[in-house]
């Protein structure tokens, strides 16, 4: 039967979105579903390490967001803008692709003025949609000092969901404990509940974990639009899958050992570098790949993600992996038990 965007859609009540994040990051509230049983538990997300033994292997994304968000004003009139990092197009140049916010009657030639004294300043080159420009920062020092200026201005870049401003505990909190590798505009959720306690815990343990890198865009937050989910465009993300894990991981699919993504963005980036034999290759580039039911996944055989709005790829993922009667009965309990949504919300271990 070929699935529609529509059956992906639930009532999702505003109060579930969630605001900030659990006050210990590994105290958040874990829904097990076993597909086998097709069973639903409720546990605390520290009580993970109970379904890990010695041996098994969690993929990690190691992405680190950065500060994408700036607010500055507009040559001669002085007008409010905002403007959202999304990629650096060319550092040398200084260029970046950007959201801006009023975008109207941002124009090719303006200049933005950002911080106190107008200590950054950019010109806008191009046009690339409604609300999409191409900025060339202006600035006299070196690459090093340009990009410590951009995250000195920057603030986190919260989802547009949440209404309030970022603060300081959002630096700490929008950001798995395991970031390394600049270059996301969104954290990848399903990671920032492991806390330093529990992942030492489960290294104790003898489980095993890898790294992969995909820098996550705006467009995973972007809801399909279309009624045939196929028709759909993935936005393109950078990855990155070294040698080192693709070698953790080929051992664990030879020795038949769990392997757990942790996220729908390890999950994307694994199943993007999979060989004609099924197993892992090593990758970098970048990726649209756009996964919804029916899909038969290669690599991974247990996932952790967090709990994602209607009609969205990420939901899409998920009912792919778990079952679409089984992840829609699933979120039809989060509901009603009042689990926490999106990216400071609740998690969800498929097994």
């Amino acid at each position: 039967m070929k699935m529609k965007t529509s059956d992906f859609d639930f009532k999702l009540p505003e109060k579930l979105l969630a605001e900030r994040p659990a006050t210990y990051r590994d105290e958040a509230r874990l829904m097990v579903l076993d597909r086998k049983t097709q069973s639903i538990e409720h546990k605390e997300f520290k009580d993970l390490i109970n379904y890990f033994d010695e041996e098994d292997l969690l993929i990690m994304n190691n992405t680190k967001v950065f500060p994408a968000r700036l607010f500055g004003n507009k040559e001669k009139t002085g007008a409010k803008i905002e403007v959202f990092l999304l990629r650096e197009l060319d550092p040398k140049a200084k260029l970046w692709d950007v959201l801006v916010d009023p975008a109207r009657k941002i124009r090719i030639g303006n200049k933005l003025f950002f911080g106190d004294d107008g200590e950054l300043v950019a010109e806008v080159v191009d046009n690339t949609t409604s609300r999409g420009r191409t900025l060339r920062f202006l600035f006299d020092g070196d690459y090093k000092e340009y990009r410590a200026k951009l995250a000195e201005l920057g603030t986190t870049p919260l989802p547009k969901y949440i209404k309030r401003e970022a603060d300081e505990e959002d630096e700490e909190r929008y950001q798995t404990i395991y970031a390394k590798e600049e270059g996301a505009v969104a954290a990848p959720t399903a990671g920032l509940h492991f806390s330093k306690h529990l992942l030492k815990r489960l290294e104790i343990k003898g489980v095993n974990f890898a790294e992969v890198t995909l820098h996550v865009g705006l467009g995973t937050f972007s809801p399909v639009q279309v009624e045939d989910l196929t028709k759909h465009k993935m936005e393109s993300e950078r990855a990155h899958i070294s040698a080192e894990t693709v070698e953790k991981v080929n051992r664990a699919l030879e020795e038949k050992s769990k392997i757990c993504a942790i996220g729908t963005t390890s999950m994307r980036a694994i199943e993007s570098a999979v060989s004609a034999n099924g197993k892992l290759n090593e990758f970098s580039g970048w990726t649209n790949k756009y996964i919804h039911p029916p899909y038969d996944f290669s690599i991974a055989n247990a996932m952790v993600t967090n709990f994602h709005t209607p009609r969205s790829t990420l939901l899409m993922m998920i009912s792919a992996f778990g079952g679409h009667d089984l992840v829609m009965k699933a979120y039809k309990e989060a509901v009603e038990k009042e689990y926490k949504f999106f990216s400071y919300g609740d998690a969800m271990l498929i097994l």
